[in-house]
């Protein structure tokens, strides 16, 4: 591409200086050969003037007087009737140019130059016309060149750019170039960088979810399948084959819950729910995990809350932060439910050594981990309390109490308000 546009830019260039050089040197030749006629013209005139005033007056005609007043390279002749022809300087060789003039007494002034001196000016006008056209072209070509690079050089950038982006890298650059058409190119490939990164980022994202929130639920399911295997009574098999059904739909739930928030992290499904109801779930799923820990779970406080939430979100905040507590704490762990202004509240806590200080707060960042774990435990169950309008928080770190916000029923709410 960059040879075509010098090569058409030349193109240009040349047809314009032939079209008015061309033009140009036949102008000045005439000119040139238009101005020796007539300086030709202006010295016989003066010489047949010069003549008839001698003549006039008496005076002889000699060539000493006349010489005087002809240019040097130039050749004139005298006729005056019944006198010898008079000659004045060198006769020329070659082509000539003539002006001849007549006087009052019938004498005949013939001037004559070379053409050869005319020939040499017209030549050095067209080697001067022809200096100025080689500048006007290597001027043509810096330009063009300059162009041309102007051009292309954007054009292999943003090729590299589309080649990144097929490779897999969709860092934009932000690089724009000053020609408006394609700014406009970088401006669209740029956005398209931004969505696929969004895209990939919600790919990665999706598969870290979908590996930490789907461990839970199977382990859990693995304990009751393990409960089951290991115990010959009807009555507990079924117990625990419906304990297992339970947890199934809830890992069929988790999974349309993941393929949900990764289309739009904010959609929610929240309904109201007896909340009672998840957590002596949850403390019945992860009973025979603490117990074969030597450590028991238990739950007390306020009973009968309804919660606005999505029942399986909660359930697996909940997992997460009992499972945490099983994985890194201590001693028994307590779920408590209470009541604070419009707001249903569970709080978990354990007797462990609690969450480090230098974490605080940034233990719900995605990857921060104070005991070799992935990190994405609590920033799901925040994402996923969020989703229903909820909201998941530390309240202390030592011993590690964690609170899961949720909004209660309206109904709830107003008959707490009229003393019912």
């Amino acid at each position: 591409m960059r040879r075509r546009l010098i090569n058409s830019t030349l193109a240009v260039v040349l047809v314009v200086i032939a079209v008015f050089g061309v033009s140009l040197v036949i102008v000045e030749t005439r000119t040139i050969e238009a101005g020796a006629q007539e300086s030709l013209d202006s010295e016989a005139v003066r010489l047949v003037s010069i003549v008839d005033s001698r003549l006039i007056g008496g005076e002889r005609v000699v060539p000493e007087v006349l010489r005087e007043q002809i240019t040097p390279d130039r050749f004139a002749t005298i006729k005056v009737p019944g006198r010898k022809t008079i000659e004045i300087g060198e006769r020329p060789q070659g082509g000539v140019i003539t002006a001849s003039e007549t006087g009052e007494r019938g004498e005949v002034v013939t001037v004559k130059q070379s053409r050869k001196a005319v020939s040499q000016e017209i030549g050095r006008t067209l080697l001067i016309i022809l200096a100025v056209a080689l500048l006007a072209v290597a001027a043509a070509v810096i330009l063009a060149v300059r162009q041309a690079h102007r051009l292309t050089a954007p054009l292999t950038d943003l090729a590299e750019t589309a080649e990144r982006l097929g490779s897999g890298d969709p860092r934009p650059r932000h690089k724009r170039y000053g020609v408006e058409e394609l700014d406009r190119v970088a401006d669209v490939l740029d956005s398209s960088a931004e969505r696929i990164a969004r895209m990939l980022t919600a790919e990665r994202r999706l598969a870290a979810d979908a590996s930490h929130q789907l461990r839970t639920p199977l382990t859990a399911l693995s304990m009751r399948l393990e409960e089951i295997t290991l115990t010959d009574d009807p009555d507990t098999v079924k117990e625990e084959a419906t304990i297992a059904l339970t947890q199934v739909e809830r890992l069929t739930d988790v999974v349309q819950r993941l393929l949900t928030n990764s289309r739009d992290p904010h959609t929610g499904s929240a309904v109201a729910f007896d909340l009672d109801e998840v957590v002596k779930q949850q403390i019945e799923e992860w009973r025979p995990a603490y117990r074969s820990e030597g450590r028991a779970i238990v739950r007390s406080g306020k009973k009968g809350l309804r919660a606005v939430g999505t029942p399986g979100a909660v359930a697996q905040v909940l997992a997460t932060l009992i499972e945490n507590s099983l994985m890194h704490g201590d001693g028994t762990v307590a779920l408590r439910t209470r009541v604070t202004g419009n707001q249903a509240v569970v709080e978990v806590t354990d007797e462990g050594p609690g969450v480090p200080l230098d974490l605080g707060a940034r233990v719900f960042e995605r990857t921060v981990s104070g005991r070799n774990s992935t990190g994405l435990g609590l920033a799901v169950a925040r994402d996923l309390a969020e989703a229903d309008g909820g909201r998941l928080e530390l309240l202390q770190p030592y011993p590690a109490l964690f609170a899961l916000f949720l909004s209660r029923e309206a109904d709830s709410v107003d008959l707490e308000k009229n003393g019912h």
